[in-house]
């Protein structure tokens, strides 16, 4: 008995160490939080986690084989200060139909960033080509890009046919849409995303989601990790949006969609404060083959805030 007592002494003083140095690892970096949520979505949604170089760069994605042979591989890139994680709602929708390919575009997540490295629309999608020549390589994909990633996404198809069978386009940017201020504030040099404050933290997750029950929640102390995160990223952030909302190449997603033949799919949410629905008909106009859709109630977080309308028409582009 003496002997079992002392076992279970023994057994409560490492479970409470082991609690102690999780909590002393969190308060110093509570951003590992964020990072734990991170993996219990990628999980929940079945997806596994891997690695790859292509273009010089080394790529995190996460990943699902579909539950039959021969599925088209869908390969989803995330936008401007997102993460593949954004897609997780959209892959949870999706996940045995097809091949899932989710990556953290270089720069970006957990994937590798450069000092001095381009990252704007058309540097990427040369990336996104070789990254897709490595993940599928005998079979052209279903590229699907939100936001930047929609940019991005317009001119791998328009420039690599032949890696791209199906495109959509999802609250893209790369046109010249009705001002709205998001858009003002990028022209006049500032980052309507930063994040330095729970102030700024609530503005940005504002703007993005119209459905508020759809945000993220982030409570303490991963709140405190994320904006820590967020402020060291500005300089980067900034950079990023200087390339692709005010340099010479901020259209040319728009103007290279009219070399876009493959079936293609834009949608947009009415109630988008990013990216105005106004930019789905100056892309249909570009792309008169295209599918059109316009979601009400949600914001420029379609992916997150609409996921089974998104897959449904995700599906309808792949099977018609």
């Amino acid at each position: 008995m003496a002997r079992r007592n002392q076992f279970a002494t023994f057994a409560a003083a490492l479970v409470a160490a082991v609690l102690l140095a999780a909590v002393a690892i969190v308060a110093w970096n509570p951003y590992l939080l964020v990072r734990g949520e991170f993996a219990r979505q990628r999980i929940a949604a079945g997806l596994s986690q891997r690695t790859l170089d292509a273009a010089g760069f080394r790529w995190v994605y996460a990943t699902r084989d579909a539950d039959v042979a021969n599925a088209p591989t869908i390969v989803m890139i995330h936008g401007f200060t997102g993460s593949k994680e954004n897609w997780y709602p959209l892959a949870r929708e999706l996940r045995g139909r097809y091949r899932l390919v989710i990556p953290d575009l270089p720069g970006w997540g957990e994937s590798e960033r450069k000092p001095g490295a381009d990252y704007g629309f058309v540097a990427q999608a040369e990336r996104v080509a070789a990254f897709i020549r490595a993940v599928s390589p005998d079979k052209p994909v279903v590229l699907l890009g939100h936001s930047m990633g929609g940019g991005i996404a317009a001119l791998v198809a328009a420039r690599h046919p032949e890696l791209v069978a199906r495109v959509g386009l999802f609250d893209a940017a790369g046109v010249r849409f009705r001002d709205n201020q998001f858009g003002i504030d990028v022209l006049a040099g500032r980052n309507p995303f930063a994040v330095t404050d729970e102030a700024s933290l609530h503005a940005y997750l504002d703007v993005l989601f119209y459905d508020k029950s759809k945000a993220p929640w982030i409570p303490w102390p991963a709140s405190v990790g994320f904006i820590h995160h967020r402020r060291a990223e500005a300089a980067f952030e900034q950079s990023v949006l200087d390339r692709i909302g005010r340099s010479d190449e901020r259209f040319l997603p728009g103007d290279e969609a009219a070399n876009i033949r493959q079936p293609a799919l834009l949608l947009w949410c009415r109630q988008d404060a990013v990216i105005d629905a106004s930019a789905l008909e100056l892309y249909a106009a570009r792309m008169p083959q295209a599918r059109k859709l316009l979601l009400d109630g949600c914001g420029h977080m379609s992916i997150t805030e609409q996921p089974h309308n998104v897959a449904v028409a995700v599906e309808d582009l792949i099977e018609h």
